[in-house]
C-alpha cells in the first residue's frame, strides 16, 4: 500500500514537474500553439563563455484566436525589476480560454544583467541604447539582434515596462507618441500618473549609438509604449497594485479580455520633461515629491557641504510636475535633482 501510495505520488509531482517546465526553443514556434493554451519557453538569445546557453524565459498565452500579438517585456535593464512581479500575476490571472489573440511575455529580457545585479549588460553597455544591434557585432550588440530578430518582428504592440535607475525614482508615467492614434490609445489604458509625449529617441542623446527598443519597435510598424514602474532593484507593492490594473486594461482596449475599458480618473498630460542637475557637489535635499505641481521658482532642493552649510539652493525654472526625482543624497556636479515634465 505505501509502495503504492509512493509511486502515485511520484507520478503526481512528474506530472505537475512536466506541465510547468519551459521548452528550449531557438524561436518561438507561434503557428505550432494550440488556441487556448498557456506555454513556457526557454529563449536562446547565444552562449555563455563555456558554451552554455544564455537563455530568456517567455510566457505565451494564445488565445482561442491568434491576433493581435501584444509583447509586455520587462528588465531590459537588469536592475529595473517591478515590471517582472506585474507581468507574473498578470499571466497567472489569464485564463487562455477566455483570452483572444497571443499574448508574448518576457518576466526578464535582460537575463546576464539580472544574474548579476546590474542594470548594464555585462560588458557595460546599455541594451537600450544600441538597437538594432549587430549580427556579428560584440555581446552585447549580438544579444540586441537577437531581440530585434526573434521578439520583436511578430508583434502588433509592445508595452516595455522599465523603472527609475540606482539613486532615483520615478512615478507610474508612459512614455508614448501622442501624433499616432493606435499609440496613443495604447498608452490612455494603462491608467498612469502621468502621460509624458516623446517620439522614443534615446535619453542618452549624442552618446547613444543606437535606438531604444521602443524606437526600433515603431519604426518596424509595432505600437509601441514605455511604462515606468517607481524604483530600481525593489518589488513596490504600489506599483503592482497600480501596474497590474493598468495591463489588464490593456487587454480590454485591444479586445484581448472582456470588460470595459477604464477612463484615467485625472490624467496629466505632458508635452515635454527634462532634467534638473547640480551644479556642485554636496549633499543634496530634494524638497518636492513625485506628482507634486511645481510653480515657476519654488524651491525644489538645497545642497549642502560636509559641515551643513548651504551650498546652493535650486529652483525650479518654470511651471510643471515631478515625474522623478533623486533619492541618492550624495552628488556629484551634475548630479541629478528632478525630472521635470511641462504639461499641455
Amino acid at each position: 500500500m505505501k509502495q503504492t501510495l509512493v509511486v502515485v505520488l511520484l507520478l503526481m509531482v512528474g506530472t505537475v514537474s512536466a506541465q510547468w517546465s519551459p521548452q528550449r526553443v531557438d524561436s518561438l514556434p507561434l503557428d505550432e500553439l494550440k488556441p487556448s493554451s498557456r506555454n513556457h519557453f526557454l529563449l536562446k538569445m547565444g552562449e555563455e563563455a563555456a558554451g552554455v546557453a544564455q537563455e530568456v524565459p517567455v510566457i505565451v498565452i494564445r488565445g482561442r484566436q491568434a491576433l493581435p500579438v501584444l509583447g509586455i517585456f520587462a528588465a531590459i535593464h537588469g536592475n529595473e525589476v517591478n515590471g517582472i512581479q506585474v507581468i507574473r500575476e498578470l499571466v497567472n490571472g489569464l485564463d487562455p480560454k477566455e483570452f483572444k489573440g497571443t499574448l508574448i511575455a518576457v518576466p526578464g529580457l535582460n537575463i546576464p544583467a539580472l544574474r548579476n545585479n546590474q542594470r548594464t549588460y555585462p560588458d557595460g553597455v546599455d541594451l537600450n541604447r544600441i538597437f538594432p544591434g549587430k549580427a556579428k557585432g560584440n555581446g552585447s550588440q549580438q544579444y540586441v539582434w537577437q531581440i530585434t530578430q526573434k521578439l520583436l518582428p511578430s508583434l502588433d504592440y509592445l508595452v516595455d515596462l522599465h523603472t527609475a535607475s540606482f539613486g532615483r525614482e520615478n512615478c507610474l508615467y508612459v512614455r508614448a507618441d501622442f501624433s499616432n492614434p493606435k499609440i496613443a490609445g495604447l498608452a490612455r489604458s494603462q491608467l498612469a500618473d502621468v502621460y509624458l509625449n516623446s517620439g522614443g529617441k534615446p535619453s542618452a542623446g549624442a552618446a547613444a549609438s543606437g535606438l531604444t527598443m521602443r524606437a526600433q519597435a515603431m519604426g518596424m510598424g509595432i505600437s509601441a509604449i514605455t511604462v515606468e514602474y517607481g524604483s530600481p532593484q525593489v518589488y513596490q507593492k504600489e506599483m503592482l497594485q497600480k501596474g497590474l490594473p493598468g495591463l489588464r486594461n490593456t487587454l480590454v482596449h485591444l479586445g484581448m479580455l472582456q470588460g470595459e475599458v477604464q477612463p484615467v480618473p485625472e490624467p496629466v498630460f505632458c508635452k515635454k520633461s527634462y532634467w534638473i542637475y547640480t551644479t556642485q557637489g554636496g549633499y543634496l535635499d530634494v524638497q518636492v515629491n513625485l506628482k507634486e505641481k511645481l510653480t515657476k521658482g519654488q524651491v525644489i532642493a538645497v545642497l549642502r557641504d560636509p559641515f551643513g552649510q548651504t551650498k546652493q539652493t535650486y529652483y525650479s525654472p518654470e511651471d510643471g510636475i515631478v515625474i522623478g526625482r533623486s533619492s541618492n543624497p550624495i552628488n556629484e556636479s551634475g548630479g541629478r535633482i528632478i525630472h521635470l515634465g511641462i504639461r499641455d
